[in-house]
């Protein structure tokens, strides 16, 4: 008896001390789980820990591939955009040509016929100019040799001088001066040298769409009619040859000519109506840039420095803004009163004022101001 209570002591001190063992290790185990976790943790901090680092900076980092891809499907898809473009643009003209012109020349008086000639031969003659001078022209490069360009920082990038108002573009893979933004119906940076060119042509575009859209109204709703009438005749159509009723007579059908005209005078409504708004927004957009003589990208920047010194207290002046009105007589280089007729109101190849390196004072702008600082 003694014997047997002698071997379950035994036996349940050592299950206790098997027990205490396996606590033991266990919680060793965790705890050197815990301190690996910590160790990691604080190597990583210690590698990408940055005093300037914020929200704004961790989504970058996220998005980071999705900028990559876009940056590259942007650049081989570019030729795809200008192409679209231009397709578009002479399918238009041709319907107007084809279809439109020869009713108007029967109908309108002479008065509105050589207002619709005059009218819509200017617009078609600054659209073509302007969107072949903004993918043609170079939006300007500043030179790569340290020594032209003094007091001026450099690109991370390319490492080479960056003046004020350059940035690195990232589908072109190098800095453009004044850049705005790279635009892919472009295919082409739009920069110093084609920011007029860029904004006339969506200007001249959305006025064109604009033209086309109320001119051609009334012939929309007349062809849009007749498309709802082919519609139903067609299903009357196929019911009477559904019953087999062939002694009553099908009712008549359109022709092909018929069908196309009011196709394309739909398609054409449809189409300028659609651009006139969307690209419209985009040029009022860069029109209120242009009155507070700032670019796309400076809009940003700006807005940030404007919130920082509004929390010390200080007002934000934009040191290339001369004023509104003066801000648009530099952009589309009016000197004098007539050039507004010469290099607005007809094509003009003229250079903007400068070099895009340096920002001194334009000879248009009467109102002196503060010296200029590097944004």
């Amino acid at each position: 008896m003694r014997s047997r209570q002698r071997m379950f002591a035994a036996v349940m001190r050592l299950l206790l001390k098997c027990l205490r063992l396996g606590r033991r290790r266990r919680f060793k185990l965790v705890r050197q789980a815990e301190q690996l976790w910590q160790y990691g943790h604080l190597c990583l901090r210690s590698l990408l820990y940055n005093s300037f680092t914020n929200g704004d900076v961790v989504l970058d980092s996220l998005f980071e591939p999705i900028y990559w891809l876009v940056d590259h499907v942007t650049r081989w898809f570019g030729v795809v955009f200008v192409a679209l473009v231009i397709g578009l643009t002479s399918s238009i003209v041709a319907i107007v040509y084809i279809c439109l012109l020869p009713l108007i020349l029967q109908t309108y008086t002479p008065a509105w016929i050589c207002w619709h000639l005059a009218y819509g031969h200017w617009n078609l003659i600054m659209i073509v100019f302007h969107y072949y001078m903004a993918i043609t022209t170079s939006p300007g490069h500043p030179p790569q040799a340290k020594d032209d360009l003094t007091g001026v920082s450099i690109c991370r990038k390319c490492i080479a001088p960056k003046p004020a108002r350059t940035h690195h573009c990232s589908i072109c893979n190098r800095c453009v001066l004044k850049m705005d933004h790279h635009c892919p119906w472009l295919n082409n940076c739009v920069g110093h040298y084609n920011h007029r060119y860029f904004f006339s042509f969506c200007l001249f575009m959305t006025m064109g769409c604009i033209y086309c859209s109320i001119s051609g109204w009334e012939m929309f709703r007349d062809a849009y009619a007749a498309i709802e009438r082919m519609k139903l005749l067609e299903k009357e159509r196929l019911e009477v040859a559904a019953n087999q009723t062939y002694y009553q007579t099908p009712p008549p059908t359109f022709s092909f000519h018929q069908r196309a005209f009011h196709k394309s005078v739909v398609y054409l409504w449809v189409l300028c109506s659609s651009v006139a708004l969307a690209l419209g927004a985009l040029t009022l957009w860069h029109a209120a840039l242009i009155t507070r003589g700032e670019t796309s990208i400076e809009r940003h920047i700006n807005k940030k420095e404007r919130q920082r010194l509004q929390k010390k207290g200080k007002v934000f002046r934009n040191p290339y803004s001369y004023g509104g009105w003066d801000n648009w007589k530099v952009f589309l280089g009016v000197d004098v009163p007539r050039h507004w007729l010469t290099r607005v109101l007809l094509p003009s190849p003229h250079l903007p004022h400068g070099t895009g390196l340096s920002w001194d004072l334009p000879p248009c702008v009467t109102k002196q101001r503060a010296p200029l600082l590097a944004i």
